[in-house]
């Protein structure tokens, strides 16, 4: 049974310090063996599981290229319950596909170990219950699901409010003790749903496949020194590449000198190879405006005016001047990280900077040939970088080739991109069509209640004086139409010009005063449906109601008075079928669009369309797109 005692404050006995909070973009994972429910010291056991960790990852991603930090465990005592645990956190940067990987692997270690528990948060908190924020019961909230989720035997857990806990205390969070604790005394009385492991595990379908989907290769120009330090450590692409997009103008200084005398890589001797990224590594460096420096700039103008002679292949000639440009990028990367290599806190910098000691004392001898470079594996794979481009025309084309079942149709972005746009439309059309919502609205679970109890209370008082005034509001059919009626500048109905004299004919039509009215309510609808009707042919008229402008479509009509035939009936109602399902489309397709835009014109800030997708529980990236700031 979870411990209801008062959380302890600064200066009470047993007080062990406050929960520091992760760094941005940064996940925690902890390892504990509760299956002894005495001994504490299980460091046989977690040794065993650290190192069946380390096998799994290298039969998973021996190769894998990690955007700042790789995944790792260590041993450590925690603090509260003297429990031993392995412990690690990475920082994940830009790149959540490292997250999610560590998140596949912690799964598959739990269903190799019967007796491990496994919880994982990151700087957002509980992030596997924001992927399954709509499906949560009501008394799970940001404010009390500390340390409640837990990974076990492949499936997500979580532990439930204890039926005697006082209201006041079931809104806090509990402590890593009291959680320990819980599992220990009755295991089987934390939940298990599987709607929530879904929503959670969602991402988790796509792996392990999604570990080499996640890999690009491109083909890059840069110095035969760089090829020969990138063909020895691989994973150095990913601090080079940061070191390029986080670059700032102290550390661009060497790379501005007209002579390129104090560079570690100056641009001679130029190889043309195919270079391993993540695809969030390339993107990076690809979507980066940069200028070349002094240095380089005769190597583009040489490439340029190449370009200009005759009998040149405009495409191949693009070709060369990308994988220059990308080569340029890279090797300026390389040029920042090499200037603290041998005090950096990433191992693999540390690791080049010995290469270029060793290499120094060797001499330019032990550089690899045109014939070496030739027979490394794969020195000429390209891949296709068409899932960077992603478009609302693209987009649309992928809905209609699924309407249309055609198996060619073009599609946008790769499968990722694809599945997380539908998601992000099922989800909003399932919270618009909310059938739980009423009057009040949607219905959100409710945050963050102590802040708002003292603004409740003081509400209160104005909420009631208004209370029987909103009763009393009702929908006036006949002062509606009579304002359509001016809106459309229609002439008034007959019934405008009696009203002045209402109260008198009341008075001497008493007794048909009710007949009167069945055929006024029925004569009203009829009018408001008709005024109705030309509102929106109006609204049509010009386009208002189209989701979707096309040209005009041919629908089959026949000339002259005769019937069509079977043929032309059926083609017709193809047609209006085809038409129909376009309609479908146009209507996923206008919510993502309109998404998106309302999600980029917030330009970072706060706004409806994050807002809304936040209650929805999910994040979009920045759009960088436009940004059209250059680094230099």
């Amino acid at each position: 049974m979870m411990s209801t005692a008062p959380e302890l404050r600064p200066g009470d006995e047993g007080f062990d310090g406050f929960r520091m909070r992760l760094p941005e973009d940064c996940v925690e994972y902890m390892l504990f063996i509760l299956g002894n429910k005495t001994d504490n010291n299980n460091t046989p056991s977690l040794e065993s599981v650290r190192k069946a960790a380390e096998k799994k990852l290298d039969e998973l991603a021996k190769d894998y290229i990690w955007q700042r930090e790789p995944f790792r465990l260590e041993t450590r005592i925690q603090k509260g319950s003297g429990v031993s645990y392995l412990h690690g956190t990475t920082h994940y940067g830009d790149n959540v596909e490292d997250e999610w990987l560590i998140v596949y692997l912690l799964r598959e270690l739990s269903r190799a170990f019967p007796a491990l528990w496994i919880r994982v948060s990151d700087s957002d908190g509980e992030f596997l219950l924001i992927e399954a924020a709509k499906v949560l019961p009501k008394w799970l909230s940001p404010e009390n699901d500390a340390n409640r989720v837990w990974i076990h035997e492949g499936k997500l857990l979580i532990i439930p409010l204890a039926p005697d806990m006082p209201e006041t205390i079931k809104s806090k969070p509990i402590s890593l003790t009291s959680a320990i604790s819980a599992i220990r005394a009755d295991p089987s009385s934390l939940i298990h749903s599987t709607f929530i492991e879904a929503e959670a595990f969602y991402r988790l379908e796509k792996y392990p496949g999604q570990i080499t989907a996640s890999t690009h290769y491109s083909l890059v120009t840069i110095p035969r020194k760089l090829a020969y330090i990138l063909h020895a450590r691989p994973k150095a692409i990913a601090p080079a590449t940061e070191s390029f997009y986080l670059r700032d103008p102290v550390s661009l200084k060497p790379l501005l000198s007209p002579t390129g005398n104090s560079l570690t890589f100056p641009p001679v001797d130029l190889v043309t190879i195919s270079v391993r990224f993540t695809k969030v590594l390339y993107a990076q460096l690809k979507s980066q405006h940069f200028a070349p420096p002094a240095v380089w700039r005769p190597i583009f103008e040489s490439v340029e005016s190449e370009a200009k002679a005759p009998n040149t292949d405009p495409q191949e000639s693009l070709k060369k001047l990308a994988r220059l440009e990308q080569g340029m990028k890279l090797t300026t990367g390389f040029e920042i990280l090499t200037q603290s290599a041998d005090t950096s806190s990433n191992r693999i910098a540390r690791e080049v900077g010995l290469l270029l000691e060793d290499l120094e004392e060797d001499g330019e001898s032990v550089l690899p040939t045109d014939e070496d470079v030739k027979g490394w594996k794969d020195v000429n794979r390209e891949d296709d970088d068409g899932w960077m481009d992603i478009d609302y025309a693209e987009f649309e084309k992928e809905l209609d080739g699924k309407q249309t079942g055609d198996k060619n149709a073009k599609k946008f972005g790769d499968a990722t991109a694809q599945a997380d746009l539908q998601k992000i439309v099922e989800r909003f059309e399932a919270f618009l069509n909310d059938t739980g919502a009423g009057i009040d609205g949607a219905d959100v679970d409710e945050m963050d209640e102590d802040d708002d109890d003292d603004e409740d209370e003081e509400d209160d008082e104005y909420d009631d004086g208004y209370e029987d005034e909103d009763k009393e509001v009702s929908f006036d059919e006949e002062q509606f139409a009579r304002m359509m009626r001016e809106m459309m500048g229609l002439p008034g109905g007959a019934g405008d010009g009696d009203k002045k004299g209402k109260g008198k004919a009341v008075d001497e039509e008493e007794s048909e005063g009710e007949e009167d009215e069945d055929e006024d309510e029925e004569d009203d609808h009829k009018e408001i449906q008709k005024i109705m009707a030309q509102f929106e042919s109006e609204l049509k008229g010009y386009g208002a109601l189209n989701l979707d402008p096309k040209p005009a479509k041919e629908t089959g009509k026949i000339k002259g008075k005769g019937e069509p035939s079977n043929g032309a009936k059926s083609d017709a109602f193809r047609e209006e079928d085809e038409e129909s399902d376009d309609d479908a489309v146009d209507i996923d397709y206008n919510l993502a669009k309109n998404i998106l835009e309302s999600f980029k014109g917030q330009a970072g800030m706060a706004g409806p369309a994050g807002n809304l997708l936040g209650l929805m529980g999910m994040q979009l990236p920045r759009d960088e797109e436009d940004s059209g700031d250059e680094k230099s």
